[in-house]
């Protein structure tokens, strides 16, 4: 008989261990079948949660071999094609544990007030008419309503690993575009501001948060729009909008980056003026010509517009 292991991460609330569960593999089961399987008829003491057992709730979002993913989601055996039979088990990443498999989300939601995630509707909009919306519009924030606050790409996210105290989680961000997206609402600065200052142009784009929701969603895309909405708002008093703001500029200028400038017009001379050990090293490398402003690109009437239809198209 073909037996499989969990080495489940444990914490009784004062010290971590890693536990081995051995038992039998049951073809077309789910690694939350296994954990139900260990809590029935091995260890009643592990805990973890679940609800639904229909990908609905997200409520059993762990990490399977450094991976989150919804256990009552997770095909057994297609984990086990993936893994081999001894799985590593444990609770979501960059959140306070609880007990073994159990997080606590209290911080994360706190957090989440801070975009203000619920709507605040127009003023002509009345009582007993409602916030009527056409379909086409719905549909450009439907999408961003699957979220079910699994915490998965929280887990996996590399900035939040890196320094969360000056990022938010990317599914606050997902919650914020899709507020500011609602024709319905009507305070787009109470979700776009506090998402600014959340952190919202220092996502690292490694892609994790896409790559490991459940549902399909790209958070990262999420924070790319709400970039692209507070530059049109004029927020720009940032060093990330200034930076792409500089970014832009040269390309349509040039069609290349010139990075001496590009440094002047994001951080400005004073604090440009820290970099300057750094840049004497680049100098005496030969990595960097002050007095070389490159030429425009061969194609750049072709670069300009590009620019131009996109420019065009944003506008309608």
């Amino acid at each position: 008989m073909r037996e499989i292991v969990f080495n489940i991460q444990r914490f009784d609330g004062e010290k971590s261990f890693t536990q081995a569960y051995r038992f039998a593999h049951e073809a077309g089961r789910t690694v939350l079948w296994g954990l139900i399987h260990i809590k029935e008829t091995l260890d009643p003491t592990l805990t973890f949660v679940a609800s639904c057992r229909s990908a609905v709730c997200g409520a059993c979002a762990i990490r399977v071999n450094g991976q989150a993913m919804l256990a009552c989601e997770a095909a057994l055996d297609d984990v086990l094609a993936r893994f081999g039979d001894r799985l590593e088990i444990a609770p979501l990443n960059n959140f306070p544990l609880i007990r073994d498999l159990v997080v606590d989300w209290e911080p994360k939601t706190e957090r989440l007030k801070a975009v203000n995630p619920w709507l605040i509707p127009r003023e002509q909009f009345s009582v007993e008419g409602g916030c009527r919306q056409t379909p086409a519009e719905f549909k450009k924030f439907s999408k961003q309503t699957n979220c079910m606050l699994c915490g998965a790409c929280a887990s996996e996210c590399s900035k939040l690993t890196q320094d969360s105290s000056d990022f938010l989680e990317p599914f606050i961000f997902t919650a914020a575009r899709k507020f500011v997206d609602d024709s319905r609402d009507g305070a787009t600065d109470a979700h776009l501001k506090p998402a600014l200052a959340g952190g919202v142009w220092k996502c690292m784009h490694c892609q994790e948060c896409v790559t490991k929701c459940p549902k399909a969603l790209a958070p990262a895309e999420d924070i790319a729009k709400l970039r692209q909405t507070s530059l049109k708002q004029g927020l720009t008093g940032n060093l990330g909008a200034r930076h792409a703001l500089a970014f832009y500029d040269d390309i349509k200028h040039t069609g290349r980056l010139n990075e001496m400038k590009m440094a002047l017009k994001t951080e400005g001379m004073i604090k440009s003026m820290a970099r300057l050990p750094f840049a004497l090293r680049l100098l005496r490398r030969g990595k960097m010509n002050p007095l070389h402003w490159p030429a425009p690109v061969k194609g750049i009437k072709q670069i300009r517009a590009i620019l131009r239809a996109v420019e065009e198209a944003e506008q309608k």
